[in-house]
């Protein structure tokens, strides 16, 4: 089973990429980001061709989540909790969970921070350390759940995942706290499950647009799938597809890949 992430920077302009992305490689799921789109917007119809069922969560053209699968899409969910932390008299769509196949998949866009003083900061911090106890909850009343929680973590977590801390000094996604929280997650049991896979340094999943970041291997690693102890079990090899980043109308993020040695 083949499952991946990807930040798409608005579906409705790359679904070509998308949806080629997913025939070449042959993704069973796919956890998507950033649509930014409404429900009624989401080019759904796209997938169906292709023989995929598709969750969307989107309210404006703003942020916007996805789940895209060949194996199966129940119990569909856009909160992770049902206190989530909102942002102001808003609960953005940032989380949706279904069950895939046998796996239980989340694709998340975790808020961007902003800046350290930013209200969004705290929030950041805030809805991160509820779904970590949301997480850990359902991994202790199910042992055997295999949990994906995947996406644009917006987090570097180590010195090693962008190109140069300097750049980065008293800015989001590098911080102490931050950094903190996405390691809590190990703590509770998850996993990384690409870096094994994947090692640094130089290996990064996001590039800007501006400043030819890209070509200058300019980047950060901050897409990640993390999985509870069963699924971290079956993982066979993790990918970052680079070439996705290559070309004409590329989004700024790559797919990140996991192969799972389930059927």
């Amino acid at each position: 089973m083949r499952i991946a992430t990807w930040n798409v920077n608005s579906i409705r302009t790359r679904i070509d990429r998308v949806t080629g992305f997913l025939e070449r490689h042959e993704i069973d799921v796919l956890a998507v980001q950033e649509t930014k789109c409404k429900d009624d917007q989401f080019p759904g119809q796209a997938f169906e061709d292709l023989g995929y069922q598709y969750a969307h969560f989107g309210v404006n053209q703003w942020n916007g989540v996805a789940l895209v699968s060949r194996v199966g899409l129940e119990d569909v969910s856009t909160q992770f909790a049902a206190d989530q932390p909102a942002f102001g008299d808003i609960l953005e769509p940032r989380a949706i969970g279904a069950t895939c196949g046998p796996v239980r998949m989340w694709s998340l866009y975790v808020p961007n921070g902003r800046e350290l003083t930013h209200e969004h900061y705290a929030y950041k911090l805030e809805w991160l350390e509820k779904l970590r106890t949301s997480a850990q909850a359902w991994v202790a009343e199910n042992p055997e759940l295999k949990l994906a929680l995947g996406g644009d973590w917006n987090i570097a977590p180590r010195d090693e995942d962008v190109w140069d801390m300097a750049a980065f000094e008293g800015s989001t996604h590098v911080s102490a706290p931050e950094r903190d929280m996405f390691e809590s997650f190990m703590s509770a049991g998850f996993s990384d499950l690409t870096r094994e896979h994947t090692p640094g340094p130089g290996t990064y999943t996001y590039w800007d647009y501006q400043k030819l970041r890209f070509p200058k291997r300019e980047g950060m690693r901050i897409d990640f799938v993390l999985g509870s102890p069963a699924l971290a079990a079956v993982v066979d090899t993790a990918w970052i597809d680079r070439e996705e980043r290559k070309g004409k109308g590329a989004s700024d993020h790559a797919p990140v890949v996991v192969d799972l040695k389930i059927a």
